[in-house]
């Protein structure tokens, strides 16, 4: 698992496929950042993982604050499916 900050929006939701890094990761979780106060656009901050570490994810097997972090712009996003 790993946290993905997402500059813009490129039109996801919770449980999204997005393929990054090569691989077909799943959107466990969103949070929608500055939308009142914040930068221009908006930002995701999403908590991503292959299907195999849902498990995990729903057990909180994990610390949020020990996942590594990567940043990118919405429209390098690629969407394989933007929510189940």
């Amino acid at each position: 698992m790993k946290r993905l900050i997402i500059h813009g929006d490129p039109g996801i939701r919770d449980d999204a496929i997005i393929n990054y890094d090569d691989v077909e990761q799943v959107c466990f979780s969103i949070t929608r950042q500055g939308d009142w106060h914040g930068p221009d656009e908006p930002q995701l901050w999403c908590v991503i993982g292959t299907e195999d570490e849902r498990e995990d994810f729903d057990r909180r097997n994990y610390v949020p604050h020990w996942l590594d972090t990567d940043a990118i712009d919405a429209e390098d996003v690629e969407v394989v499916e933007s929510a189940n």
